[in-house]
């Protein structure tokens, strides 16, 4: 069987999934409506709705699998309400405690650091919010592990709460300069 591949700049506000299994909300935008992609393609791990940047899409499970797991890097740039301190950021590279469904967690070793100038990821679909609230500051966040919203609850285990997050690189995959909701096949996932 041939497989296909799919690198997505997933935009604010889409879900990374292609049927709605919600009940309360059925208005909620879904990746399908950006592409039309082929029968039995999957998202290769999740961004959640608040969350955008890069996704990658395959009909190949075994693909899948491979590059979910510990073995391949996944970088965020984080920017979070206030600026962040190189305590918080020490806090975040040697693993903190957070709560995944209930349960105490104790996130892996990562690498994070302070981000000098805000990234030119372009403009949000939703604004952030209003300057007059405080500052803000970016971080670069990048972890083998991927629970589930870890990257937000650990900013805000260390007293900075993510106010945007955007995946920038999966392996040696980046989100460059692609557009929020452009689609691009590719005949491989190389990471």
């Amino acid at each position: 069987m041939n497989h296909r591949h799919f690198i997505i700049h997933k935009p604010h506000g889409y879900l990374s999934q292609f049927v709605n299994n919600q009940r309360k909300r059925k208005n909620k935008k879904l990746l399908g409506t950006l592409h039309n992609f082929p029968a039995g393609v999957m998202s290769i791990g999740r961004l959640d709705e608040d969350s955008e940047g890069l996704l990658l899409l395959t009909t190949d499970g075994k693909e899948s699998e491979r590059i979910r797991s510990k073995k391949v890097e996944k970088e965020y740039y984080i920017q979070v309400d206030g600026i962040a301190t190189q305590d918080a950021v020490e806090l975040m590279q040697n693993g903190l405690e957070i709560a995944i469904k209930g349960k105490k967690y104790q996130t892996l070793p990562c690498k994070c650091k302070r981000l000098e100038k805000e990234p030119n990821l372009g403009p949000r679909a939703k604004k952030i919010r209003d300057p007059k609230h405080g500052p803000t500051s970016w971080l670069s966040v990048t972890l083998n592990e991927g629970k589930f919203r870890q990257v937000r609850k650990m900013s805000a285990a260390v007293g900075f709460p993510t106010l945007r997050l955007v995946r920038v690189r999966i392996g040696k995959l980046l989100l460059g300069d692609m557009k929020a909701g452009e689609v691009q096949e590719v005949s491989h996932l190389d990471v």
